[in-house]
């Protein structure tokens, strides 16, 4: 199986699980471990960015009218529901820019752990199955809310198999949040932290020069992952939006389940 092929199928991997709540990390990590396109840490990490950014892209062109209102909304300089909707935003950023900084180390380490990535999607799951027993209630998201949602944001993004998008919607479905906000809220929120990790890693990659991970990487496996992410983030955010409304979260936490049980299995064999 040639390299390009596999990128192919890690990017489908990734456009659709970013968008859906089990962990697309998670994921990547176990399709590189079964397709074998294993690099250094630092290039796993490079490769992953690359494809959160083909999903932020698509994120962007769902969501472009309500990412329209919010600029709007600021440059009136008035307080107004975008105003204060965007405010929210960058209080959610906080925790998990700060665990991006503070422990990026780390994070190289965890993102290869398989057996972790197993026993992380077990408590997904769990997320999943107790959030979808929780009642609409159509209340919005707070201040407050928006905080204690961006340090569930913070534990998806130092721990892969926590999903970041399961986490961050069972988290503000649990405060009591209306769930077609939550689901909205949750794809919004990540942008402006993929595109600033992404922006951060290409000035690293030209401080560094020919010793970057970026030079490591061919130009057409990235692009043709890149392009997969993209087309399959657009289907999975649009699917992923409507089917949150009709609290079926549980079968995605059976999914996560078996999954991770599998993934536990296979690595003690």
């Amino acid at each position: 199986m040639t390299e390009i092929i596999k990128a192919l199928i890690i990017g489908i991997v990734q456009g659709l699980t970013e968008f859906l709540p089990v962990s697309s990390s998670g994921h990547i990590v176990i399709a590189q471990e079964i397709l074998g396109l294993q690099h250094g840490e630092e290039e796993n990490l490079l490769f992953a960015i690359v494809l959160h950014f083909a999903t932020a892209l698509s994120t962007i062109v769902v969501f472009r009218k309500d990412i329209l209102q919010i600029f709007q909304g600021l440059f009136q300089f008035k307080w107004n529901e975008e105003f204060k909707f965007a405010l929210k935003i960058v209080l959610s950023m906080i925790p998990a820019a700060l665990v991006g900084i503070l422990l990026k180390d780390t994070l190289e380490e965890l993102f290869s752990n398989l057996r972790l990535v197993g026993f992380m999607l077990l408590i997904t799951a769990t997320l999943l199955f107790i959030a979808d027993k929780a009642r609409n209630t159509g209340k919005d998201i707070s201040f407050k809310d928006s905080f204690i949602i961006g340090v569930a944001q913070a534990f998806a993004a130092l721990l892969p198999g926590i999903s970041r998008s399961g986490s961050t919607i069972s988290t503000s479905i649990l405060l009591g949040d209306d769930k077609s906000k939550a689901a909205r809220f949750s794809f919004l929120m990540v942008l402006p932290l993929i595109l600033g990790a992404t922006l951060k890693m290409y000035l690293d990659a030209r401080e560094e020069g020919s010793t970057s991970a970026l030079a490591d990487f061919e130009f057409m496996p990235l692009f043709v992952g890149f392009l997969a992410a993209f087309i399959s983030g657009l289907i999975a955010c649009k699917w992923m939006i409507d089917f949150v409304k009709k609290a079926k979260l549980k079968y995605f936490s059976f999914y996560c389940t078996i999954v991770g049980a599998f993934v536990i299995v296979y690595t003690f064999v």
